[in-house]
């Protein structure tokens, strides 16, 4: 176990999921805190059900935490972590701004995606949060192909940092978004991350089930839903999966 600031991190050669690792332990009574890495990842999950391509060089990290709030405000927590990996990669890249946040949980690196985030949690009998892990899934080394995904790695436009290195930045960011959330809401972290996201009015199509709502982007409601602007109307959306452009 390494101490790592406010976190615990421990450092795996190969795991088949550290989200899954993390969800054993949180159900075990682990405190907040815990920081999981692995090299690789045997059954590495994505969001909607997708395998998670995880081979070695990339940063495969999850994080257990108890935060205060109910089951449905966890979706801000993706958010949270989307800014602070933004920031600890905006350093590496000789073109800070290639970088750019696509709600609800990926980051993308000239339009193609570098990053990825899942949220798993539980709640309690009363409805709140009992425990949240976030798993993130960066390319450093390698950039695995994504059906119908464009896909880019640091590795493509500067020197790749170690995983080690890398989840100890992360964290850092972490840590200093959850005490600007915890002493001052949501607020400055929406702020912030409307800085770096796509640009508003940029087109995209928000995939709901089986149907497409096609629009633009109109900005983050002050709950993170997504703000769509389509046919006239500004309408905000707690859940989809955003297409941009072909190919991204």
């Amino acid at each position: 176990m390494d101490a790592t600031g406010a976190w615990r991190l421990q450092v795996h050669d190969v795991l088949p999921s550290t989200s899954d690792l993390c969800r054993t332990l949180a159900e075990a009574g682990e405190p907040d805190g815990l920081a999981v890495l692995a090299h690789r990842q045997e059954r590495g999950r994505g969001s909607h059900g997708r395998n998670w391509d995880s081979p070695a060089g990339n940063m495969y990290l999850s994080v257990l935490l108890r935060p205060p709030g109910r089951v449905r405000e966890g979706g801000l927590w993706s958010l949270l972590a989307g800014l602070a990996l933004a920031e600890t990669v905006a350093p590496w890249l000789p073109d800070p701004a290639a970088l750019t946040l696509k709600w609800p949980n990926d980051v993308l690196l000239g339009g193609r995606k570098l990053a990825g985030i899942l949220l798993d949690s539980s709640a309690d009998p009363q409805g709140a949060l009992a425990w949240l892990v976030i798993g993130i899934g960066l390319n450093l080394a390698a950039a695995p192909q994504v059906p119908g995904r464009a896909v880019a790695c640091i590795a493509d436009v500067a020197s790749a940092p170690r995983p080690e290195d890398a989840a100890r930045a992360l964290l850092a960011r972490l840590d200093h978004w959850r005490r600007v959330h915890r002493q001052a809401g949501f607020a400055p972290v929406r702020a912030a991350w409307l800085a770096r996201s796509l640009p508003v009015g940029a087109a995209m199509a928000l995939r709901l089930g089986e149907r497409d709502i096609g629009g633009s982007f109109a900005g983050l409601a002050e709950d993170g839903s997504l703000l769509l602007q389509t046919g006239g109307h500004v309408h905000a959306f707690a859940a989809g999966e955003v297409r941009l452009q072909l190919g991204r």
